[in-house]
């Protein structure tokens, strides 16, 4: 059997289509960042994620310092490019901090994620701290007790305390208000949680459904 021949550079070469040998394709390396591409590298980006202002500063910025490397292109024309065209999304209601901020906390309240753990994933995404507690509360049009209805979402989707089989709850009451406790809610909190007796009432209290399971 004859062996496959390698390249001078100890890889194997690419192959035609009809099996004839040809060299591999080298890997394109990033576009210059010019206003013009990094408006459409934005508007990319807001089709597919929402979006801080500062997050996507973030994400432009390392294109303009990708470029910089690999193109020679200069980093502050870049960033100055970046700033004025935040400017112009923010204008045209592309961006916007606030509304960010409501649609993402109401997010993470459904998932199950008390305010703590909400307020740090805000600060993760550059919203600061007057637009995440606004955000927060705009949570109270969610639930009459967000972080209650919250805890509770989480529980039942992890079958933590009174979700779990009446026989198991004791032995795993500790490591059940931990969870909870790791997942931004008070200690005192998780107790009410984990050791209640009267599930019921306590959903009503919430004024919310824990939500579906999954």
């Amino acid at each position: 059997m004859t062996e496959r021949a390698d390249s001078d550079d100890g890889g194997e070469r690419g192959a035609h289509l009809d099996g004839r040998p040809g060299k591999r394709r080298k890997p394109k390396g990033p576009k210059k960042a010019t206003p013009d591409y990094l408006e459409k590298a934005a508007l990319h980006y807001l089709e597919r994620y929402a979006s801080s202002r500062a997050n996507l500063r973030r994400v432009l910025i390392g294109k303009v310092e990708r470029s910089a490397r690999f193109h020679g292109t200069d980093r502050d024309d870049g960033a100055r490019a970046v700033e004025q065209l935040l400017d112009r999304l923010a204008r045209a209601g592309y961006l916007d901090d606030a509304a960010y901020a409501r649609g993402r906390a109401i997010s993470l309240h459904r998932a199950g994620h008390g305010a703590q753990a909400i307020r740090m994933k805000l600060r993760q995404k550059g919203v600061d701290a007057d637009t995440a507690g606004a955000a927060l509360e705009s949570l109270e049009e969610e639930a009459e007790a967000p972080e209650l209805a919250a805890a509770l979402r989480y529980a039942r989707k992890r079958r933590l305390g009174p979700y779990r089989a009446p026989e198991q709850r004791p032995a795993n009451a500790e490591r059940d208000m931990a969870a909870l406790a790791r997942k931004g809610f008070s200690l005192d909190l998780a107790r009410q949680v984990v050791l209640t007796d009267d599930l019921e009432t306590l959903e009503e209290e919430a004024g919310a459904q824990p939500g579906p399971l999954g």
